[in-house]
């Protein structure tokens, strides 16, 4: 899709991996650990620089959250959970322009970065920290527009840093085997893919649109809030606070009534992606690899429930289309163009495309998964991160486990497994909410220390560098943008960057505000 980073990774395989602001051996009193800086202090910023600084390869030099009041959250939090870190002796900013500011000078010395923040503000930090030489950990999705993503991607080229996008199911043992196993081409061609999520989970749809275009007045603003950093580059307007009590605004996990900040920012065009980028990132995470899925060619949005001007629809169904494309893993093999379907809001696909499971399981689908389907056979996702992966070929009757599968078990090891080279039989096909992900974290610091396997996949010593999620995100984004014009099938360019639809075309590019331009 874009440049490969082929060649400057081939040359940091025998050294380091340090870009030019890497200095880990060093560290604040010369103790060799790598200088984190966390932008975004809470909630899923938390489980992503606790874990670490918890691996002992990390300590924190910074933090910044346009909130205050999660400096003192945090460090209640760090009490509760026996970590040693004291947030009043670091430094704690609301703008992350100040930050990055303190770094460009040389005020403050940074090697990495978790970026754990509304979708809008992914890109301008990452981007700002990549260009001072900072390796970035990046939550999904990566960013929120098209254009982010291609300057995202160059970015991270010409200043050689270590990338690792928060899809942490990446680290599972049971998600590498089946990329390995899929792509073997056990299943024969895979032409169809069907991804399904119970998400949205938080407000989003008309009833949203008609409140926040409704209210146009400030609400006084929450100590601690800096409001205009945590617009950051989008469009300004005014803090509203919360949606009254008995308001008919959709919220089935009961996450309470915020109308932006904290979390449920997610459904609205001008800080999230939606249901689509919250989640593809970690469920259409299999059927990428395994398929070697790349370009994306058109997107169309099939079917959408309380669509708006504002705000991502509460229901939908994308239909995506990649291109035929010459197998990296199998070469000479080329591999046919595939349609994946994307649901979200619940809906799933018919019981009736998998009629094996169906048949084992009284008709039902699972709440969330990923079902791939061959000339050979099937394989089946059972969850959002590829926990449980299980594989039927056409003259069996059910479907077994990855590695408990009589064909899967002869597939030669193709990928490390996050923690180490464990054999086909000691790999693991469950997986603990509570610390699943470490692997995932400890993976991007060893990276930056030059330490572990080069991934065939990635170039890189990331499972979740930019020659993997960048190509993902793509296809992620073009089917956001479909989700806003449901109804239109929207060719897409890559090369051009470009749609065939002048609409389609002025959602590539995000609003910057004046001021806050990277």
């Amino acid at each position: 899709m874009k440049a490969s980073r082929r060649g400057f990774i081939r040359g940091l395989t025998g050294i380091t991996a340090l870009g030019a602001g890497g200095c880990f051996s060093i560290g604040r009193g010369g103790n060799g650990k790598i200088r984190l800086a966390a932008v975004g202090v809470m909630g899923k910023g938390y489980s992503d620089w606790t874990p670490m600084v918890k691996s002992g390869l990390a300590e924190m030099v910074a933090f910044c959250d346009a909130d205050y009041a999660m400096r003192e959250k945090a460090q209640l939090k760090l009490a509760q959970d026996g970590i040693a870190v004291d947030m009043y002796e670091i430094p704690f900013y609301t703008d992350y322009r100040r930050l990055l500011d303190d770094i460009s000078t040389g005020k403050l010395k940074v090697d990495a970065m978790t970026i754990s923040t509304p979708d809008h503000v992914h890109a301008p930090v990452a981007i700002g920290a990549m260009k001072e030489g900072i390796h970035v950990y990046v939550q999904k999705p990566l960013v929120r527009t098209l254009w982010e993503l291609d300057y995202f991607n160059k970015t991270a080229i010409d200043n050689g840093v270590v990338v690792q996008m928060g899809n942490q199911g990446s680290s599972l043992d049971s998600m590498r085997r089946c990329t390995e196993v899929l792509q073997s081409g056990i299943i024969g061609d895979a032409k169809e893919v069907h991804v399904w999520t119970n998400r949205p989970v938080w407000p989003q749809g008309k009833a949203v649109a008609e409140w926040v275009n409704g209210h146009k007045k400030s609400d006084p603003k929450r100590p601690g809030l800096n409001w205009d950093a945590w617009l950051a580059t989008a469009a300004k307007r005014p803090f509203l606070d919360q949606y009254p009590k008995d308001a008919d605004v959709y919220d089935p996990w009961n996450l309470g009534k915020n109308v932006y900040h904290t979390f449920t920012w997610r459904g609205f065009f001008d800080f999230g992606a939606g249901a689509f980028g919250d989640m593809a990132c970690h469920t259409m995470n299999l059927a990428f690899r395994g398929l070697e899925l790349a370009d994306v060619s058109d997107a169309e949005c099939t079917m959408v429930e309380s669509d708006n001007d504002v705000a991502y629809p509460l229901k939908s169904v994308v239909k995506l289309t990649y291109r035929e494309r010459d197998s990296k893993v199998r070469p000479g093999v080329k591999l046919p163009a595939v349609t994946l379907y994307w649901y979200d809001g619940n809906v799933k696909p018919d019981a009736s495309i998998m009629p094996k499971w169906a048949a084992t399981h009284e008709g039902k689908v699972p709440d969330t998964g990923c079902y791939i389907i061959g000339t050979k056979g099937a394989v089946l996702m059972q969850d959002d991160y590829g926990a449980k992966c299980a594989v039927a070929l056409n003259d069996e009757k059910e479907f077994v486990d990855i590695f408990k599968h009589e064909a899967a078990k002869v597939v030669p090891r193709s990928i490390a497994f996050c923690g180490g080279s464990a054999t086909v039989e000691g790999g693991k096909s469950t997986v603990e909410m509570k610390g699943f992900a470490e692997g995932h974290y400890a993976e991007f610091l060893h990276a930056i220390r030059g330490e572990g396997p080069v991934h065939a996949q990635t170039h890189s010593r990331c499972f979740s560098d930019i020659e993997y999620c960048v190509p993902q995100m793509e296809g992620i984004l073009v089917g956001c943008i479909a989700q806003r014009l449901p109804g239109r099938k929207l060719n897409w360019c890559s090369a051009s960057q470009k749609f065939d639809s002048d609409i389609a075309n002025s959602f590539v590019k995000p609003f910057i505000r004046k001021g806050w331009e990277f």
